[in-house]
């Protein structure tokens, strides 16, 4: 990506809260069912914390119980990386703000039938942007 955004530890510690810091930019994750996001039914985008680049989109979220915001899609596939977790014992596949390399959580093929794709992410990685529904209608 041609636009990454690059940052020192300092920089990105001055624009994030402590747990926004603590997730994105060291792999750290919430307590289950804490997050803010995760009973948010508005619709808009999910864009990362980190950098506002467009993540998911409200259509794709669903309640997978978990305890975290789930969605079955991502806006893009190019939002987004993916790379080999082992850690904890086991073997996941993380998932990092294409944009940023903030790390978001994890994916998952056990999400509904529409993709099998279940991406558990952190609240704190994600800002929300809410669709104005009154500019939506005067099309």
């Amino acid at each position: 990506m041609a636009d990454r955004v690059k940052k020192t530890d300092d920089e990105w510690k001055k624009i994030l809260t402590p747990e926004e810091y603590r997730i994105l930019r060291h792999k750290g994750t919430e307590k289950p069912f804490t997050g803010d996001l995760l009973v948010n039914k508005n619709k808009g985008v999910y864009v990362c914390a980190g950098c506002g680049n467009e993540l998911f989109p409200s259509d794709t979220k669903f309640d997978s119980g978990s305890g975290w915001p789930s969605f079955y899609a991502p806006i893009a596939d190019k939002n987004l990386e993916r790379k080999t977790d082992r850690g904890l014992f086991m073997e996941r596949t993380e998932v990092l703000c294409e944009k940023c390399g903030g790390h978001l959580g994890h994916v998952f093929d056990d999400g509904p039938k529409t993709t099998g794709f279940r991406y558990c992410i952190n609240s704190a990685a994600l800002h929300f942007r809410e669709v104005d529904q009154k500019k939506k209608r005067k099309r």
